[in-house]
């Protein structure tokens, strides 16, 4: 299993310039391979080989004079470059032919200066290496200063250079992960959980545990709204302006960070402390489509529950996805009978066969461990995603490093049971947005 571990850079003045090169030759090589394979396409004619492209876009790119500064770069840049560009072809006619799962995903575009990611891939051959003072070494850039908050637990494949939206660049070393280190990290557990999840709180327990929802995006719209007040009253194209549009990248970086970390800190507490987590496979996409959008956005319940996925492939967890249609919100936890819907402000009811007065959320949760129960000791492993991705701050125990550095049921009741909000709070949150 490949994990990705990622750290801070800090380049100075001269290394920054050397990455913006990189960054625009990689950009470069990608824009021609997408349009020679369109010309192909127009022409009626068979796409070029990757080794034709590479001949032709790179080699002899070089002694031309619209493309000879392609050789102040490392030739392993340009052709990582040229290697997206086939995979993104490929994942694209996979998804034509159906063989891919997930949605539909579109031809390869254009790559512009001005997108708010950029990035490059250097892998081992081309000689990349950390110094001994604990710099990151990369060739014809130089060496840049890295934050080294954990060391890696292995030596790593690859690594990519980043610059995000907020001008911050990152180093997101590969690795290969140890089963047997990773599995003396997380011991076998005898607990089973069942997660319930929601806005009011984020996550009920089917023990009763209430997790509340930070909301890291409506405790700072405040801020936001201001930041991009002042981005709009910039004129375009000038450096004011783009001043303004690094402090908004830098707001929207807080947000989404503070998030993951919240979702990192509690999926692996859930991993550590149960051998079987069972969750619901909520409809995502759909609730973004209400009025209660920015809310389920902000909760980020997707993911969250694709940490728990790769955290549990990673250390020989279960995870079970309960279909969104099961009505746990419906059926007493306690004898099984089936109650029927309920509106959203019902947050307790009493159940009609039983009298066993149940909470809304925590009743759920019970019903999610229950509809677990079954599938947990049917597969008896834990069940793995399609692909499991590599995590850009995936949390992980310290371990060695090349070169250690010292550190400083129907729509209302599905409704009901997935956003756990009174009626008026859905005005309120409506309002807010």
């Amino acid at each position: 299993m490949q994990l990705r571990y990622s750290f801070r850079l800090y380049p100075d003045t001269g290394r920054q310039t050397a990455l913006a090169k990189a960054f625009g030759c990689a950009r470069v090589v990608f824009n021609d391979a997408v349009r020679a394979r369109e010309d192909a396409r127009r022409a009626g004619a068979a796409f070029p080989a990757v080794g034709e492209l590479s001949k032709k876009l790179i080699t002899e790119a070089k002694r031309t004079g619209e493309r000879c500064w392609l050789g102040e770069v490392s030739v392993v840049v340009l052709q990582q470059s040229l290697r997206d560009a086939e995979a993104a072809y490929r994942t694209f006619f996979a998804s034509l032919k159906g063989a891919r799962k997930g949605p539909r995903v579109g031809a390869p575009r254009f790559k512009s200066r001005k997108d708010s990611r950029q990035s490059i891939r250097f892998t081992a051959n081309a000689r990349w290496s950390v110094t001994g003072g604990g710099r990151l070494n990369l060739p014809k850039i130089g060496a840049v200063k890295v934050k080294w908050s954990r060391t890696l637990p292995t030596r790593p494949s690859s690594v990519t250079v980043i610059k995000d939206a907020a001008g911050r660049y990152f180093a997101s070393f590969v690795i290969d992960a140890d089963p047997h280190a990773d599995a003396a990290a997380m011991p076998d557990s005898d607990q089973t959980v069942g997660i319930d999840l929601g806005l009011t709180h984020f996550a009920v327990l089917d023990d009763g545990t209430k997790i509340d929802s930070p909301r890291f995006l409506r405790r700072a719209e405040k801020k936001l709204k201001k930041a991009q007040r002042e981005l709009s009253r910039k004129q375009k194209g000038s450096k004011n302006r783009e001043k303004a549009r690094l402090k908004v990248a830098r707001a929207h970086a807080h947000v989404a960070d503070a998030r993951r970390e919240f979702h990192h800190q509690l999926s692996t507490k859930l991993i550590r402390e149960n051998q079987a987590i069972g969750v619901e496979d909520l409809a995502v996409k759909g609730l973004a489509r209400t009025r209660l959008a920015r809310s389920v956005h902000d909760a980020g319940w997707s993911q969250f529950v694709a940490m728990l996925e790769y955290k549990a492939v990673r250390y020989g967890r279960t995870l079970v996805k309960i279909g969104r249609f099961e009505p746990t919100s419906q059926t007493c936890s306690a004898c099984g009978v089936k109650d029927g819907p309920k509106p959203l402000h019902i947050r307790e009811w009493t159940c009609t066969a039983c009298g066993r007065v149940h909470d809304r959320d925590h009743n759920a949760a019970k019903n999610v461990k229950t509809a677990a129960g079954p599938a947990v000791a049917a597969c008896g492993a834990q069940v793995r995603p399609g692909i499991v991705p590599a995590q850009r701050n995936e949390a992980g125990s310290h371990g060695f490093s090349p070169n250690p550095v010292p550190r400083s049921g129907t729509a209302t009741d599905e409704k009901a049971r997935i956003l756990g909000l009174q009626p008026e709070e859905q005005v309120k949150s409506s309002r807010a947005g």
